[in-house]
């Protein structure tokens, strides 16, 4: 897979050939799927900075999703590859900021978005993001994430 999708530093992180089941009555994705390519990007960006989602509970925190939004700029239809970029563009105390990029293999931006995680203990307390994410993150990414 390719380090970048076309846009400053987004990672391609994960590639999907759209599935029959995934589109709608007129042939083309329906709008609900991005969510789940945004979450597949997400798992992945995660193994790809050494932080693997099913790693965090072991380290002592998780995250839990708090808001998402997606913007729509041009449709995907059965069979098309696509191609999944994601950049954490702010950690906060204890909120992480994901934009998500999703692009035909040719680079037209088919959607963008993002998705803010919250860190929380093993009760569902807020928790600060642990430094030793924070620091993979700057370590991976070309352009860090805004700090606070």
């Amino acid at each position: 897979m390719s380090e970048d999708s076309g846009d400053p530093d987004y990672h391609d992180v994960f590639e999907n050939r759209v599935r029959f089941a995934e589109t709608d009555a007129q042939g083309i994705v329906f709008y609900g799927e991005y969510l789940t390519f945004m979450d597949e990007a997400f798992s992945a960006y995660l193994e790809a900075v050494g932080h693997p989602f099913d790693s965090f509970e072991d380290r002592g925190w998780d995250v839990h999703v708090v808001h998402a939004e997606l913007d729509y700029h041009a449709p995907a239809e059965f069979a098309d590859e696509l191609v999944n970029g994601m950049r954490v563009s702010a950690i906060r105390r204890s909120s992480i900021e994901f934009d998500w990029v999703c692009r035909q293999r040719d680079g037209e931006r088919v959607a963008s978005g993002s998705v803010v995680h919250v860190a929380v203990d093993g009760d569902g307390e807020t928790v600060r993001v642990p430094d030793g994410f924070r620091e993979s993150v700057r370590e991976f990414q070309d352009v860090p994430p805004d700090p606070v």
